[in-house]
């Protein structure tokens, strides 16, 4: 016969002596260790945040400093491009045999002419390029490094040895060299045609010139039948292999790396990009020529009026010295406004932080 239940008592069954537990308390053991366990979720999930912020920072943390290495980069390799340029082009020598008042002064004036014009435009072109394809090629390396440094230490082979690297960046010396002379002849041609049968004498405004630029850069970037990705990077495999400085063990590895670039240069989103670094571009150029076409003092029309960049000409004669040396501002190896201005651009930094998002991530290892 059961007992009696008493609140507080435990008891026991009369027959075999066993606790029975009442009910109540059976669903207070359920709350405890359920709380338990919901406590130890909670840690789960806090600490995996936790982990995942801390890497989410880390990688931000490594990705600015790539950013920072990247501004260095371009900056540092405007000198050789300005050289490059110029000892092609070469502007000065011609100047100098003005001064010597030539029999075939007017010859040289029209050489003159044709070589300002080039030289700036392969200026602001190339400095974009350069600007572009190092943001494309460091936060491809930068991704990979991060990779190595975070989660490399288990594999058997980094993703980007230096020696790699090495290899792989050499590649900007097509934009340097053989890119950098097609583009030269491209844009003499069109200059050529624009330009050649213009009179030394022939006044224009700024919005002329404009003019006279906007159509230049539509023959150069449809009329030459080749996207302006082809200048910055050799096109076919075996020269690939060639600018990687060719036969060592980790060719493999460099050509990889080269075609990720080749992909990337062949998207859509960096087409868009160096297009708004080139109007970015010729738009800062317009601005810097704009100081020599001001309004005289006193004169009533407004800098701001909407008719300004009609209000004052020049001979063609005078603006051929103003765009010679807007050389020296394009390619400066000290931050000047023109390149600034393609450093800080919006759309250049995002789609640096989507490349590097891109080749940061374990998924790439899978690949």
């Amino acid at each position: 016969m059961l007992q009696k239940y008493v609140p507080g008592r435990s008891l026991r069954s009369s027959a075999s002596g066993l606790l029975v537990v009442p009910r109540t308390s059976t669903k207070m053991f359920g709350v405890y260790f359920l709380g338990k366990y919901a406590q130890k979720k909670i840690r789960e999930i806090q600490e995996k945040e936790a982990t995942e912020y801390i890497a989410q920072a880390r990688r931000q943390f490594h990705f600015e400093s790539n950013l920072r290495t990247c501004n260095m980069t371009v900056l540092s390799m405007l000198p050789p491009l300005k050289e490059a340029i110029v000892s092609q082009l070469n502007s000065e020598s011609l100047t100098a045999l003005l001064k010597t008042k030539p029999a075939n002064k007017l010859e040289i004036w029209e050489d003159l002419k044709i070589i300002s014009f080039t030289r700036t435009i392969v200026g602001v072109y190339s400095t974009c390029m350069l600007v572009v394809l190092l943001r494309v090629q460091l936060n491809i390396i930068g991704g990979y490094l991060y990779l190595d440094n975070s989660v490399g230490k288990s594999m058997t082979a980094p993703l980007a040895p230096p020696d790699v690297q090495q290899q792989y960046l050499s590649s900007i010396q097509h934009l340097l060299g053989d890119g950098l002379t097609e583009l030269m002849t491209v844009v003499k041609k069109v200059v050529q045609n624009s330009l050649g049968g213009m009179s030394l004498k022939q006044s224009l405004s700024l919005l002329e010139l404009e003019q006279q630029l906007s159509w230049i850069r539509a023959e150069v970037e449809a009329g030459s039948g080749r996207p302006l990705s082809w200048y910055m990077l050799a096109d076919d495999e075996n020269a690939l292999a060639d600018q990687a400085c060719g036969l060592t063990e980790n060719d493999a590895v460099t050509i990889r790396l080269l075609n990720e670039t080749r992909d990337m240069l062949d998207s859509p989103d960096f087409t868009t990009v160096l297009n708004a670094c080139l109007n970015r571009g010729f738009s800062r150029l317009l601005d810097n020529l704009a100081e020599f076409f001001r309004p005289p003092p006193g004169d009533s029309a407004p800098s701001f009026a909407p008719d300004s960049l009609s209000a004052v000409s020049l001979p063609l004669a005078k603006i051929i010295p103003i765009i010679n040396g807007q050389i020296n501002t394009i390619c400066s190896e000290t931050p000047s406004h023109f390149v600034q201005d393609l450093l800080m651009n919006d759309q250049v930094k995002e789609f640096a932080a989507n490349v590097y998002e891109t080749f940061s991530t374990p998924q790439e290892l899978q690949k």
